[in-house]
């Protein structure tokens, strides 16, 4: 008798058990649904298309119009403004090309931290750049047009130098750097010379794009040129050196149209724009 009763309330406590364990799995929310709270509905998120602006570079930080503006894009097409001069030339304390009186030696201040690192790290590096030519009033960019029109011809000028008004070096922005013994001066050949090699591996580590690039030359109008260097802010110029873009193809803007039908590389002329 005692056997059937203790057999009766195990199997009564087994019952119970079952039923509680059951009752409370349909009470409670699984693992799964709980997530879903937590994060959300399961379905897959829309894949939407980003611009650049939307992937982390704001391409309205700098205005490309503004004058004195590290992005102000000017081109044949976009002069700068009658007689502009910028309002914080220096000198800057490099190695100079030409004595410090002289008006190419003359940097945009705002610039100037950046252009001191990009030397310093060349010269750790083995190599030591020469600030070779900087700002330019719009007349001495005339004296030096003239002088090209009256050796080569207009057509020819037009490749390699700036007309007065629409050079980058006005800006005071743009710098020709060269080598301690003028080794390719302001001539293709530079790309092949340690400092052409330098700048052209660093010199957007410290904000500065080569502006004339090889293979661009119905985009700028411009020749090639590996020894002339724009200041433009580390962040635009890590973004140009990773596209291999110009400045006019990244912003989308007109830079040339046109006005010769072939555009010569041309290895030998002691000449910038």
């Amino acid at each position: 008798m005692k056997k059937k009763l203790l057999l009766t309330a195990v199997v009564l406590v087994v019952i119970v058990v079952t039923l509680f364990l059951l009752a409370d799995r349909a009470t409670a929310p699984t693992r799964e649904s709980s997530e879903q709270t937590e994060q959300g509905s399961s379905e897959p998120a829309e894949i939407i298309e980003q611009s650049p602006d939307e992937l982390g570079f704001d391409m309205n930080k700098y205005s490309i119009e503004e004058p004195g503006s590290i992005w102000w894009i000017v081109n044949r097409e976009r002069p700068l403004p009658e007689g502009y001069v910028p309002p914080d030339l220096t000198v800057p304390d490099v190695r100079l090309r030409l004595n410090a009186s002289a008006e190419q030696m003359q940097f945009r201040q705002i610039a100037l931290p950046a252009l001191k690192e990009m030397f310093v790290a060349a010269q750790a590096d083995g190599v030591e750049l020469v600030f070779g030519s900087g700002y330019r009033s719009e007349a001495l960019q005339r004296q030096f047009y003239e002088s090209y029109v009256a050796r080569d011809g207009q057509a020819a000028a037009d490749r390699y130098s700036a007309r007065p008004g629409t050079s980058e070096h006005q800006t005071g922005l743009a710098v020709d750097v060269t080598s301690p013994n003028l080794a390719c001066h302001l001539e293709i050949c530079f790309e092949n010379t340690p400092q052409g090699q330098w700048v052209a591996d660093n010199a957007h580590i410290y904000g500065f794009i080569i502006r004339y690039l090889e293979g661009k030359e119905n985009i700028t109008g411009y020749q090639y040129e590996p020894w002339h260097l724009r200041y433009v802010g580390k962040e635009l110029a890590a973004e140009l050196h990773q596209t291999g873009q110009t400045m006019e193809e990244f912003f989308n803007v007109v830079a040339y149209r046109p006005r010769v039908l072939a555009m010569a590389r041309l290895g030998s002329c002691s000449c910038c724009c």
